[in-house]
């Protein structure tokens, strides 16, 4: 019954906006909970994937460093300083 009384108030234009408007913030809403959500998994799967970048980055200067002291050979000393986060490791 209080549909009819909007609707008496206001009229039929303006409550058919009102409920038009309604849905459309219903169905707006629904849609980006689930853009969110699947924002949200992947920033899990890139946060992992940086994980192991630092990781592979780590054990490469490692090797580095334990084959130029193997083979008696002045180590990278810029491919370790970057590797501390001072600018970029990779050459590529």
């Amino acid at each position: 019954m209080e549909i009819f009384k909007l609707i008496a108030e206001v009229g039929f234009p303006i409550a058919g906006a009102i409920v038009a408007g309604f849905f459309v913030f219903t169905t707006v809403k629904f849609i980006l909970s689930g853009v969110t959500n699947s924002i949200n998994g992947l920033k899990g799967i890139i946060m992992s994937l940086n994980n192991r970048v630092q990781t592979m980055n780590n054990d490469l200067v490692k090797m580095d460093s334990l084959i130029s002291y193997a083979f008696h050979v002045k180590p990278n000393v810029e491919r370790i300083a970057a590797n501390e986060g001072k600018e970029d490791a990779r050459k590529d």
